[in-house]
C-alpha cells in the first residue's frame, strides 16, 4: 500500500501466528493500541517516537523495539524526515514453542523490560529474518532464521523468564475491572454506555476508568475498540467480506473499520486480506 511518500508491505503466515510489515511513514501516526503478539521491530532510517509503559521513547536507525503481548503503545515520526522500519509479530505460543525446542523442555515466556534496545547483532538477526519472510526464502530457511532471532532476542534483551501477566491491582480494583472487562468481551458489538459499564462493575465511572487504565494502559473505550479490531482481523483472515466484518464487530461501516485498522495496524483491511491470501 502506498500513499504519497509513505508505503507498507505486509506478510502473514497462513498456518501460524507470524506476521511481518515493512513500512515508511512520514506523517502517519499510530493511535494507542496493543497486539496479542510479541512485536520486534528495527528502525532502518529516521527516528520513530512513541510512548510505552508510561514513558516516552525514541528508536533511531539501527535500534530495536521490543513489545510484550498487550503492551499499549502509540508511535509516529520523531521529525519531518519520517522513518522506515521493519517489524515482526509472533504469537506467544510460537515463541514458547521455539524456546521449548531450544531448551529441550517446556519454557516460560520471556519479558522485555526495555521497549528500545541498542544492539547491532540483535538488529541484524531481526533484519535477516524479516527479509526472509517478505522475500523468497524457503520455509526451512525461514524456520531456521526464526529460531535464531527468537533465541537472540531472549538472550540479548529479555529481562527475565516468566509468564506475561497484567499489573497487580488491589483486590477491590481487580474485581471491578474484571467485571467490566467481562462485559466488554461478552458484548463485543454492543453500544455500551459508561453508566452501564460502571453499574456492571459496581463503581463510579471515574473509578472504573482509573482502574482500567492502571490495569491495561488504556480506557474502556480504547479497550473495546481493540477487541473489535482483533475480532475483525481474525474474521478477515478467514476470508469474510470486509463490510460484513465491520457490521459484525461493532463498527459503523466499512470506512469506519478501515480508518481504525490503519490507525492501529498501519495497513487497510483489504491489504491485510491480500497478505493473508
Amino acid at each position: 500500500m502506498r500513499v504519497s511518500g509513505e508505503w507498507t508491505r505486509y506478510w502473514r503466515a497462513g498456518d501460524r501466528p507470524l506476521e511481518a510489515m515493512h513500512a515508511r511513514f512520514e506523517r502517519r501516526s499510530y493511535h494507542r493500541h496493543s497486539h496479542e503478539t510479541y512485536s520486534f521491530g528495527v528502525t532502518e532510517e529516521g527516528q520513530q517516537a512513541f510512548r510505552c509503559r508510561g514513558a516516552a521513547h525514541t528508536s533511531a536507525a539501527g535500534m530495536v523495539m521490543a513489545f510484550n503481548p498487550d503492551d499499549p503503545h502509540d508511535g509516529g515520526p520523531a521529525d519531518r524526515t519520517g522513518f522506515t522500519y521493519r517489524i515482526v509479530h509472533l504469537g506467544p505460543e510460537l515463541v514458547e514453542d521455539v524456546l521449548a525446542d531450544i531448551a529441550g523442555r517446556p519454557a516460560g515466556l520471556p519479558l522485555f523490560a526495555a521497549p528500545v534496545v541498542e544492539d547491532p547483532l540483535l538488529a541484524r538477526d531481526l533484519r535477516v529474518l524479516h527479509r526472509a519472510l517478505l522475500g523468497d526464502a524457503t520455509r526451512l530457511r525461514r524456520d531456521e532464521l526464526l529460531t535464531r532471532a527468537v533465541a537472540s532476542m531472549v538472550r540479548r534483551a529479555a529481562a527475565r523468564p516468566g509468564r506475561v501477566s497484567a499489573p497487580v491491582l488491589p483486590r477491590g480494583e481487580a474485581v471491578l475491572v474484571e467485571r467490566a472487562r467481562g462485559r466488554l468481551h461478552d458484548g463485543l458489538a454492543d453500544d455500551i454506555s459508561a453508566d452501564e459499564l460502571a453499574r456492571e462493575a459496581g463503581c463510579s465511572r471515574f473509578a472504573l476508568y482509573r482502574a482500567f487504565r492502571r490495569a491495561y494502559g488504556m480506557g474502556p473505550s480504547d479497550y473495546q475498540r481493540q477487541l473489535r479490531l482483533r475480532a475483525a482481523r481474525r474474521r478477515i483472515a478467514r476470508g469474510e467480506p470486509i463490510a460484513e466484518v465491520a457490521a459484525g464487530t461493532g463498527f459503523a461501516d466499512q470506512s469506519h473499520l478501515t480508518r481504525w485498522f490503519v490507525r492501529c495496524y498501519g495497513v487497510t483491511p483489504a491489504a491485510y486480506r491480500r497478505a493473508v491470501r
